[in-house]
């Protein structure tokens, strides 16, 4: 058995075609839809970026616990447990926060590994003098990581320089080394279509509009400011590198047929969530609740126990999720500390799999859907604290400062015995990856009825449900281990009535 996961960052939902998006061109999504299950109730769990891939190592949320953070020492890991049960598995991406501070653990999971650099402001080329930025581009981000994406630029001159076309021809690469063997794992993980949108003028030509203003391709994580036309232009720099995604997606699908690998192996393809362009008023994510646009994600999966293809999946699935379901596919027990659920039967009929699961970034809302309603819970005064034995945060270790602050806190069930540092968060940090400052206008709960709303316009008003909906968030919680701080933050019950 073999199994493949093909993932982009930031991939949203609402403009792939077979979501029922009638503009953005990606064919390739379709032609898979048709041979996979679409699940149509898929969601993230922790969020952003290093949440969500401790999410798909572990199977078991991060973000009640921690922000932004490494693999902890006590975490049960997917790849990991392949590799120590004769299950090769690779890593090939061009995800650079895999190798950032806070990124540390993850790629030497794996069996093997390959990085692809260049992706967006990864420290690749030493370049001393400043890059050549055109006069017509706007400086959405300024700082080190804006400067060094464009020296990166000045070295991708073709699209088969491009660091997308790169990360997917290593993991062709290993599918063909590797054709006639058996018992692997290939993550193939794509940064893009994350912002910046940066792509060959061939997938630019494929929306051509009328626009006079400057070239805008990483829009800030800001409130919308922008004309509609600039809107527009943005929208039009996202759907572009989407259509190089799906070209590349294309590609995967012909070297699986080349190879004949459909008998004997599982396709996933996932996303970590999504990214706002101008749903909400808002840019990219972070500074608002984690809405339908970002959190309800694409996943597609083949697999060939069953062979259902061209289907539709209602089952409310999420991120910890997969790792449950690779371990599943190869043979292979949960670890006891692992929530996720494996999709097996979900895939081969349609069975449900949750009645209600959780979303979120550590310190801010948290989120709950059964499916139809969705509930978000803003954080009440009380302090949280990041659980960690790895004091990184994103770019840097935990200072002097944080570190003294510290304090030994009791073993959670997951945490294997041992006890974790108990560090007071630090509500403006966005090393954290809390991403804050917040936006105050967002900061309120709000419940939504997606049968009536699923674009999430207007927040209904209906205390059963609510109330039914906030017995769900206590009892996940609970099963989760939740600190007892975030059941005040939450204005929970810590026991579910």
């Amino acid at each position: 058995m073999k199994a493949i996961m093909l993932m982009f960052d930031s991939l949203n939902r609402h403009m792939l075609p077979n979501y029922g998006c009638d503009w953005v061109k990606a064919p390739n999504f379709e032609r898979l839809a048709a041979r996979a299950v679409q699940f149509e109730n898929s969601y993230a769990g922790s969020l952003p970026c290093m949440p969500a891939r401790r999410e798909m190592h572990t199977g078991r949320y991060n973000f009640l616990h921690r922000s932004w953070g490494p693999l902890e020492p006590f975490d049960d890991s997917m790849p990991q447990l392949l590799k120590e049960n004769g299950i090769h598995s690779h890593l090939a991406t061009d995800h650079w926060h895999y190798f950032s501070t806070g990124g540390a653990m993850y790629n030497t999971r794996y069996s093997t590994w390959e990085f692809c650099r260049g992706q967006m402001g990864d420290p690749w080329k030493g370049q001393v003098r400043d890059p050549e930025i055109p006069e017509d581009v706007v400086v959405a981000k300024e700082g080190r990581a804006w400067r060094q994406h464009w020296v990166n630029r000045e070295h991708m001159p073709n699209e088969e320089d491009h660091h997308l076309a790169k990360t997917v021809g290593n993991g062709m690469e290993f599918m063909e080394m590797n054709k006639d063997e058996d018992s692997w794992f290939c993550q193939i993980e794509c940064f893009d279509p994350h912002e910046p949108f940066f792509s060959p003028q061939a997938y630019k030509d494929i929306y051509p509009h009328e626009y006079n203003g400057p070239l805008n391709d990483c829009p800030p994580y800001k409130r919308i400011r922008e004309t509609p036309e600039e809107v527009a232009h943005v929208r039009y720099e996202y759907a572009a590198l989407v259509s190089m995604c799906d070209a590349y997606l294309g590609r995967v699908l012909d070297k699986m047929d080349e190879l004949d690998l459909w008998d004997d192996t599982m396709l996933i393809v996932n996303t970590d969530h999504g990214f706002l362009l101008g749903e909400h008023g808002w840019w990219a994510k972070g500074q608002m609740p984690w809405y339908q646009e970002l959190a309800h994600t694409p996943l597609l999966i083949w697999d060939p126990r069953s062979g259902r293809r061209g289907v539709s999946c209602d089952s409310l699935v999420q991120t910890i999720d997969l790792p449950a379901t690779l371990l599943d596919y190869f043979g292979m027990d949960r670890p006891t500390d692992m929530q996720g659920i494996p999709l097996r039967d979900a895939l081969a009929d349609g069975t449900p799999v949750h009645d209600a699961i959780l979303f979120g970034t550590h310190g801010q809302h948290v989120h709950c859907t059964d499916g139809r309603y969705h509930l978000m819970v803003a954080p009440g005064e009380a302090a949280h604290n990041e659980y960690t034995l790895m004091p990184t945060h994103m770019w840097r270790m935990f200072s002097p400062a944080e570190m003294a602050q510290a304090e030994l806190a009791e073993p959670f069930e997951f945490t294997k015995g041992c006890s974790t540092l108990k560090i007071p968060a630090s509500a403006g940090d966005t090393e954290r990856g809390s991403f804050a400052p917040r936006d105050e206008e967002e900061m309120a709960t709000a419940l939504f009825d997606l049968a009536v709303d699923p674009h999430e316009a207007s927040p209904i008003d209906d205390p059963l449900v609510e109330a039914h909906m906030r017995k769900h968030m206590a009892r996940l919680m609970l099963e989760n281990d939740a600190p007892p701080e975030m059941f005040v933050r939450m204005g929970l019950e810590a026991v579910p009535v």
